[in-house]
């Protein structure tokens, strides 16, 4: 290593720590058919891809990113060691060359992250509360108690800008009617001055039970939408605690996010189900 040191273990190190700069340059090293060097397809095989996977591949724009997005939800040794012994396995040592100081600073700052994250609260002598003061609890929502408890939500609402009207139908749905829900939107909830990606993190892993993923073109092309639902799937791998749901509300001409595809989807482009689509979000959201 490099920037992050050699007492890191790479292999210890989740494969979510790499941003999307160095997915987007490694996919334009694998993507393109190569007849001299390997490209995504070795990598696929040898990260453990059925043939049949890999064939349904090869229709995704970027199959690269795809096969990375499926093996870190799916493979339990999906990790930045274990990629770059692949692509070393592979005979890609000029992709691991060329992008091994931008994989060093991505762990080395989801390592800071990690730290800064698992720092003992600090005891503030002066208030007698069992609620941990550290500066991501404090004053982070618009309802935050500065000497109580934090703010907690049911549901986490992870959409793009373009989206924003439909967020306007489910506040209203979930929130303003028998169901009473508390959903989180970050446009009207979140506090401004503080880092984006800290915020969001605190708020899908320690105050909302769920996430709720406004699935559309436009989420497809958002970086906020793809790290929000990456880390909410790092913390349930396999959807076993049913953390995600999955929402399409109208009609896609992109391919739906192979990410998310072992999830049930709420889908609201269906007239014959609309009347049943609020009351099944509502359900979903209210289980334990």
């Amino acid at each position: 290593m490099t920037c992050t040191g050699p007492e890191v273990d790479l292999w210890s190190i989740p494969l979510i720590a790499l941003n999307v700069t160095v997915r987007k340059k490694l996919g334009l090293y694998l993507n393109p058919k190569n007849t001299v060097a390997a490209d995504w397809r070795t990598v696929a095989e040898l990260m453990g891809f059925s043939y049949l996977e890999i064939t349904n591949y090869e229709h995704a724009k970027n199959p690269t990113d795809e096969i990375l997005k499926n093996w870190q939800t799916k493979k339990s040794e999906a990790s930045v060691g274990k990629l770059l012994a692949i692509l070393t396995e592979a005979e890609r040592t000029d992709a691991v060359e060329d992008l091994r100081g931008l994989i060093d600073e991505d762990v080395r700052k989801y390592i800071e992250y990690m730290n800064k994250k698992d720092e003992p609260p600090v005891q503030v002598p002066e208030v007698d509360s069992c609620v941990p003061r550290t500066p991501e609890r404090i004053g982070l929502t618009l309802a935050d108690d500065p000497d109580g408890a934090p703010e907690l939500f049911d549901a986490f609402i992870c959409y793009c800008k373009s989206d924003f009207k439909f967020v306007h139908d489910m506040i209203r749905e979930l929130e303003h009617t028998e169901y009473k829900l508390k959903l989180c939107v970050f446009d009207r909830d979140v506090l401004p001055g503080s880092c984006v990606w800290t915020i969001t993190s605190e708020l899908i892993e320690k105050r909302c039970k769920r996430m709720v993923v406004v699935v559309s073109d436009e989420y497809l092309d958002s970086d906020a939408c793809d790290f929000q639902t990456k880390f909410a799937l790092s913390l349930c791998p396999g959807a076993r605690s049913k953390r995600l749901i999955p929402v399409v509300y109208k009609p896609m001409s992109k391919p739906f996010p192979s990410i998310l595809r072992f999830l049930t989807v709420c889908d609201y482009t269906r007239p014959c189900t609309q009347s049943w689509f609020w009351v099944r979000l509502a359900r979903a959201l209210s289980l334990p």
